[in-house]
């Protein structure tokens, strides 16, 4: 018998039982559901949730290899075993298979583990509550390892998915019921309970080299990390474009995000308003802090020069900012729904987190905390720009009427 057949009779047999969206859930999640309406008339689309996720999921699948390859990449070049790249984005150094299968062996671990826990989750709630599982947390499962270090212990990350999913999500009603962005608040909850481990300085690890010996571990530190130390940045501008830098696992590399976001508003899942706003909006608060350097507000002697002083376009290829905007401010469950709405949104997301990443010199990385915020505040900007509508509509019928 064939195994749909064999999900078919399982799903079948446990109808009506609290068991049935275990076995339902499996059974959509591999193919086709054959129910279809009798009655009525229907809006019939050929997206649907589980097809959504797997865009966004398709658009992530990129920004995986290219973080398998730059963790090896980073392990051999910390151990001293290779040059640092500079031959462009196709270097063979880089895209070596030893880098990638060191950068396969850590990051598995992380994908396997966020899928195992966070869907373990979904479906011990929609077992409890009697509803239909949901495809929401295929997304978050994919984010997830591509926002936290390499080197980030598989029990901590445990621990963080299951107060993501069941204080973030589950709490208040699963799927497109959540206030904020799951995946942001798993990286939150890290960063506040194991803050020693999301710092900067302790991103990348290179394993111990067996035959050399090498003791245990070597860290190296992020280019935020080390402007956020009043230091000079160590990249180059391309470097950091491409993402031959340290940082965590999918962030680093602009120019695949970038091709992301191109996929996302292609197939009309992400909203290139959000993307636009939030980068207009990073833009306008780096300029602020380059006029205020320039102008010797803030002096060299500054603890904020460094970051203050960088050129305010450097933002944008810097830390998260890119990955942020495009895979999870756009998240259409948290973020304004309303097209103006969106515009003030993204702008805010911008203008805060370059302001968080530059003032707060214990975690120099403001996107996250920057886009936590606006989710919070989504709603009332939602409501205030229909009640202007509102009010524009009211004072054009009093005109009419008079």
């Amino acid at each position: 018998m064939a195994l749909k057949d064999k999900l078919h009779n399982l799903k079948e047999k446990y109808r009506g039982t609290k068991m049935a969206p275990l076995f339902n859930g499996f059974h959509t999640f591999l193919y086709t559901p054959n129910e279809t309406t009798h009655s009525g008339s229907h809006i019939r689309g050929a997206d649907d949730l589980k097809r959504t996720m797997n865009t966004v999921i398709m658009a992530l699948v990129p920004c995986l290899i290219f973080g398998m390859f730059n963790a090896g990449y980073q392990h051999h070049l910390a151990a001293g075993e290779i040059e640092r790249v500079s031959s462009g984005f196709f270097s063979a150094e880089f895209w070596n298979a030893a880098n990638f299968w060191i950068g396969f062996a850590k990051i598995l671990p992380l994908v396997f583990v966020s899928y195992v826990v966070g869907l373990g989750i979904e479906f011990l709630f929609a077992i409890k509550k009697g509803h239909e599982i949901e495809e929401g947390y295929l997304v978050t499962g994919m984010l997830v390892p591509l926002i936290v270090p390499v080197d980030i212990p598989l029990w901590m990350l445990s621990v963080a998915i299951i107060f993501g999913v069941v204080i973030g999500k589950e709490v208040f009603g699963g799927t497109g019921m959540n206030i904020l962005n799951p995946a942001l608040l798993i990286r939150a909850f890290l960063f506040f309970a194991y803050p020693t481990w999301m710092s900067g300085d302790k991103v990348w690890v290179a394993e111990a080299v067996e035959r050399t010996g090498t003791a245990d571990a070597m860290s190296g530190e992020t280019v935020l990390g080390a402007l956020a130390q009043g230091q000079e940045a160590a990249y180059s501008a391309l470097e950091m474009f491409y993402g031959f830098i340290p940082g965590s696992v999918g962030e680093t590399s602009t120019l695949l995000i970038i091709l992301g976001a191109l996929f996302l508003i292609f197939s009309k899942i992400g909203s290139w308003r959000v993307m636009l706003s939030s980068v207009i909006g990073a833009i306008v608060m780096g300029l602020i802090f380059n006029q205020i350097t320039a102008a010797g507000i803030i002096g060299e002697n500054s603890k904020f020069y460094a970051l203050m002083n960088t050129e305010f376009w450097q933002h944008l290829v810097l830390g998260g900012f890119a990955f942020g905007i495009v895979y999870m401010a756009t998240d259409p469950v948290t973020a304004s729904q309303t097209n103006k709405g969106k515009w003030i949104y993204g702008f805010l997301i911008g203008f805060i987190g370059i302001l968080i990443r530059v003032f707060n010199p214990a975690y120099p990385e403001g996107i996250m905390l920057s886009i936590l915020l606006m989710n919070v505040f989504a709603p009332t900007i939602d409501h205030y720009v229909v009640q202007g509508n509102v009010k524009r509509r009211m004072k054009r019928l009093k005109v009419k009427s008079a």
